[in-house]
């Protein structure tokens, strides 16, 4: 079961990459959320899966994503992952639009899934927003060490 739930969780990244995001809406459950811990911002069934996917590739249409650890536990799992890419189009965020700004990015992120029947019934997404501000050129380093 485990095991199951590990390919279900790991083929989302894979049809990211692939941008099939018709196949991400079939992996998550008609009453699954994907919720960004960070702002609170919730995406609900496939269409939201497909909304929240979007809004990434729309951003870094380069963008790709790179699995580096997964722990799985009865319907949970847990992936650890590197997401890279060049900000060449423009990205949604809580607080507006951020226009396009040329930069490329690396950054860490962790996702929590619930997977139950075959489906993903959550996903939980964590990130250091600060960090991927900076490395687009919107929130100055120095503005935020002077706050630290």
């Amino acid at each position: 079961m485990a095991q199951d739930n590990v390919r279900i969780a790991r083929s989302l990244y894979d049809h990211w990459n692939e941008r099939q995001f018709d196949k991400i809406a079939d992996l998550v459950a008609a009453d699954g959320e994907i919720v960004i811990v960070g702002s609170d911002t919730h995406f609900h069934g496939p269409a939201g899966a497909v909304e929240f996917s979007q809004m990434w590739a729309d951003g870094f249409p380069d963008g790709r994503v790179e699995i580096d650890n997964v722990v799985a536990s009865g319907d949970h799992v847990v992936l650890q992952f590197t997401g890279e890419g060049t900000q060449t189009g423009p990205l949604k965020s809580p607080v507006g639009e951020i226009p396009p700004t040329g930069r490329s990015m690396s950054l860490k992120l962790c996702d929590v899934h619930e997977i139950r029947d075959g489906k993903i019934r959550s996903v939980q997404t964590y990130f250091d927003s600060a960090s991927m501000l900076m490395q687009l050129g919107v929130l100055p380093e120095a503005a935020v060490a002077a706050k630290a």
